[in-house]
């Protein structure tokens, strides 16, 4: 009798371990195929996606500022990359021009380097800021001043004042230095501070890196170079918009919180009662994204994102 029980008992245990076996292996091939169907849906998720960017395609019209050129010819450089099927166009009216022909429907995007005034979006048209150009002004390391209001800088540029003394400094020369003719950066310069083909150059060279080199190496040498190509071989002076107001640095904080005065928008135009076209949408989309940061940076300005 015992030894029946006891067959019997092992008979139980047995079946027991058999069973819990089995369950184990059951729940170890069950999540095995979730995580199997997990991998599978996130490859179709991706397969649809890379699909929709190979399957759109159209025309994307941009027009307006001038200045907006290299932002625009990286950001459609990439966005061709991504979509190959699109085409995006650029023509270099002007901002006035490109807010005209948003509003009028004549184009998908106006280009704007300057905010949009009241009645342009009571018109019809939405302003998005992509980008921020903050030109910063430099001098030489010896120089001991510190800071300028835009009023100086400007009389300093159209040879107003020509002796470092009369703005607080050594008695020395001035030396205005600053691009050529049809550079964009002098273009953004003489546009923010109102001296349009009014400056007086000692120097006019043809690459930023030029202008630092040579204010970094005369003594009296003042110029203005785009944020993103500042280094230590030069002081940025600190610009206050008038007498009144604070001095602030040149960075890419206060041009982005507009504090600092020498600074304008970069900014898209589009039609406001009007959704853009599903091509035109991605690529707006684009221009506001994460992924387009680096091409503001590249481009000398600051993204807005």
């Amino acid at each position: 009798m015992k030894r029946a029980l006891s067959l019997l008992l092992a008979a139980v245990l047995c079946t027991g371990m058999f069973a819990g076996c089995a369950g184990t292996e059951n729940t170890s091939s069950a999540a095995a195929s979730t995580a199997e169907e997990s991998k599978a849906e996130e490859s179709k998720t991706e397969e649809s996606a890379a699909d929709a960017t190979a399957d759109l395609s159209g025309t994307v019209s941009t027009n307006g500022s001038t200045s907006m050129e290299e932002v625009m010819m990286g950001l459609t450089e990439y966005f061709k990359e991504k979509y190959p099927n699109v085409t995006v166009t650029y023509d270099p009216t002007g901002s006035g021009t490109g807010i005209q022909q948003a509003t009028a429907g004549s184009c998908d995007i106006g280009l704007s380097s300057r905010a949009l005034k009241d009645e342009e979006k009571e018109a019809g048209v939405t302003e998005t800021v992509v980008a921020k150009d903050g030109i910063a002004i430099v001098v030489n390391k010896e120089n001991t001043v510190t800071e300028l209001t835009v009023d100086q800088i400007t009389k300093i540029a159209t040879g107003e004042i020509t002796n470092w003394s009369e703005v607080g400094g050594a008695d020395m020369e001035i030396a205005f230095i600053g691009r050529e003719a049809g550079s964009g950066t002098r273009g953004a310069f003489e546009e923010l501070t109102g001296t349009e083909d009014a400056c007086s150059y000692n120097q006019e060279l043809t690459s930023t890196g030029a202008v630092r080199t040579a204010v970094s190496t005369t003594p009296g040498g003042i110029g203005y170079i785009s944020l993103s190509s500042l280094d230590d071989s030069v002081n940025a002076l600190k610009v206050k918009a008038d007498d009144a107001s604070p001095a602030v640095e040149c960075s890419e904080e206060t041009v982005l919180d507009g504090s600092y005065p020498i600074q304008r928008p970069f900014v898209f135009a589009t039609k406001t009662d009007a959704p853009l076209s599903e091509a035109a949408q991605a690529f707006y989309d684009f221009a506001l994204s994460a992924e387009a940061a680096q091409i503001y940076s590249d481009a000398g300005v600051v993204p807005a994102n």
